[in-house]
């Protein structure tokens, strides 16, 4: 005979539901400012962050070319200055991670675990993650002479020898932007022929600076505080030989963090979410800001720029369909 014990207060699953004015996925620099934007106008937004909170600068050191820091300011601390200043309004943080959506129905569902989150309004900035090559020593030395920007980083690189692995256009477009710094660039290519568009590759090999090696693929990153060598390998004959740089790039590509909404919002044939009038998703009341559409830019300064827009357009909107009142919002 099967004997049920009732369940206790411990093995009762606990459901935690909250209803916010405004939800933001996502709590790098577009999910942040969208965050203080929407605090400021009154919303008290809830940012579910992530267990790994505040984006991809987290792990960026230097950082020369964001507005009002002359002297430039480390990735980690800029990223906090955002969460602080958005805290100050009265936006909250939860540093989990969001599990599922469902945009189906008004108001909208956040999942974290066994909670949810009931919105309004939803701001989707999930960002972008780069590809890496998944070597070990390659994270190792993220910082510290390996990159996957070349806008960003290019300029700690002046009259230095670096590499760039890759050979579809990105990788074309980085290694042409990098000869402005760099005193010589070596592209590391997998196979014997480029990817990239026809145009990318004829400049490329015409340029004095860019050396090209097919077939090869870095094995291992090699330095002290920073790179100072890398060991490749020949890909059709498995031969390895050292590549004395001060700098690698990996430009592989980047994967739109989009996994999370299944299907539910428009996507390009790349993955990146598509946007409407601006920052619409194509479901009213969804709005979405920052590298989770943009491939194009990628920087923080334009993704704090989506963030704004989106939080004003979600505010507007609110405001639209009875949710606030036009006397609710503050001065941006």
């Amino acid at each position: 005979m099967t004997t049920t014990v009732p369940p206790t207060e411990a093995t009762t699953p606990q459901t935690d539901q909250q209803h916010r004015k405004v939800l933001i996925i996502g709590s790098g620099p577009a999910g942040l400012t969208a965050a203080l934007y929407a605090a400021r106008a009154n919303l008290e937004p809830l940012v579910i962050g992530g267990y790994t909170p505040l984006g991809q600068l987290m792990i960026t050191s230097d950082v020369e070319n964001y507005p009002g820091f002359p002297h430039g300011i480390q990735g980690p601390e800029l990223m906090q200055l955002f969460r602080e200043q958005a805290e100050r309004f009265g936006a909250e943080i939860v540093e989990r991670d969001a599990t599922g959506v469902d945009f189906s129905t008004r108001p909208f569902v956040v999942r974290v675990g066994a909670d949810e989150y009931l919105g309004d309004a939803v701001i989707v900035a999930t960002g972008a993650s780069a590809l890496w090559l998944g070597l070990e020593s390659e994270e190792a030395f993220r910082g510290r002479g390996v990159s996957a920007c070349a806008t960003c980083d290019g300029f700690f690189f002046r009259d230095r020898e670096i590499a760039v692995v890759g050979g579809g256009d990105t990788a074309l477009e980085e290694a042409l932007f990098l000869t402005r710094f760099a005193s010589k660039v070596t592209m590391l290519v997998r196979r014997d022929q480029f990817r990239g568009s026809k145009i990318m590759q004829d400049r490329v090999l015409a340029h004095p600076k860019i050396e090209v090696r097919w077939n090869t693929k870095v094995t291992e990153v090699q330095g002290d505080a920073t790179v100072t060598n890398l060991r490749v390998a020949d890909t059709a004959t498995g031969e390895e030989s050292d590549l004395p740089v001060q700098g690698l790039f990996v430009a592989i590509g980047y994967k739109p963090n989009t996994d999370l909404y299944g299907g539910q919002l428009q996507a390009d044939a790349r993955g990146y979410l598509t946007v409407v009038d601006e920052t619409g998703s194509g479901i009213e009341g969804v709005f979405v800001a920052g590298d989770v559409h943009d491939h194009r830019y990628r920087q923080a300064v334009t993704a704090a720029g989506d963030g704004c827009k989106a939080a004003i357009d979600a505010e507007r909107w609110l405001e639209s369909v009875g949710e606030v009142a036009a006397s609710t919002a503050t001065n941006w």
